[in-house]
């Protein structure tokens, strides 16, 4: 439930009773929690499309999503709300590490490798990977791994997709040689050459609610999506992330989340530091 400081009547602002609207439809749509310390980004999120409803206050504008059942709007609140931080090579020591992984799984797995990005948001932490992986592999190698990558934003997904990003979003961990080398300038916008956007498979996917994806994955990115679920849900998902999660396999989470505490299946792995495998135990099942 979210709780927060009594709030004087004022157009720009919720009332309790609207936030806790807001919040059941943000929970029931993706599973997360609107915790205190997020209360602010629903009203900054939502005076977007107060300006562009008609409505005359937010309590009136969230009176009209409900009554009107528009599966379209409720997306357009939710993605609104849902937190899409995101930015290439994010934590680039960590990234450096997982495509070493990367290519020590392929050699000793043999075949051809499967990663998951959970939460991949506008695709900068999957197309930051399939940089490094042309890198030390080639782009064209019949080995290169197979990426896929998942959010519960269909928005997002759009974006992804297209692989175009402003001056801001290029920038923001984008070396400019890899920048020129991997995307191509068009006006104000970069969109990544094709090659690099065929080593990427999107799909929209609610972690809390929809099937894992078949198989298992040698690798899983899962960064700081977690902890914005409730700890009884988080301990359910972290077991079905083990379940998909090939022997040896690797799970990388952000860097202030971990599995000590709250996963029966899984492990800190010895071999990589700060990254996550299948408990011995579990590991002996398939």
């Amino acid at each position: 439930m979210t709780v927060r400081p009594a709030s004087r009547p004022d157009e720009r602002r919720l009332s309790d009773q609207g936030l806790a609207i807001i919040a059941a439809l943000v929970e029931a749509r993706t599973g997360q929690e609107i915790a205190p310390n997020r209360v602010w980004r629903v009203e900054t999120a939502l005076k977007p499309l107060l300006r562009g409803s008609g409505a005359s206050s937010l309590d009136e504008f969230v009176s009209h999503v409900v009554a009107a059942a528009d599966g379209v709007l409720i997306d357009a609140v939710v993605d609104a709300i849902l937190n899409n931080e995101t930015s290439f090579f994010r934590d680039a020591g960590v990234f450096d590490q997982v495509a070493e992984a990367a290519r020590i799984r392929a050699q000793e797995a043999g075949g051809r490798m499967r990663i998951w990005s959970v939460g991949c948001s506008t695709g900068q932490e999957p197309y930051s990977l399939a940089i490094l992986l042309a890198e030390k592999m080639g782009i064209d190698d019949p080995a290169f791994p197979e990426i896929l990558a998942t959010d519960v934003s269909a928005q997002a997904l759009n974006r992804a997709r297209a692989a175009t990003f402003s001056q801001f979003e290029i920038q923001r961990g984008m070396p400019v040689r890899r920048m020129v080398e991997w995307f191509e300038k068009r006006g104000e916008q970069w969109t990544a050459h094709p090659d690099l956007i065929r080593k990427v498979q999107f799909r929209r996917h609610n972690l809390a609610s929809d099937p894992c994806p078949a198989g298992k994955f040698d690798l899983i990115l899962c960064r700081n999506l977690l902890f914005y679920f409730a700890p009884e849900r988080r301990h359910r998902l972290f077991d079905r992330l083990a379940g998909v999660l090939a022997n040896e396999g690797l799970l990388v989470l952000g860097a202030g989340e971990t599995v000590i505490g709250q996963a029966r299946g899984l492990v800190p792995s010895e071999r990589f530091r700060g990254f996550y495998c299948r408990a011995a135990e579990d590991a002996g099942r398939t």
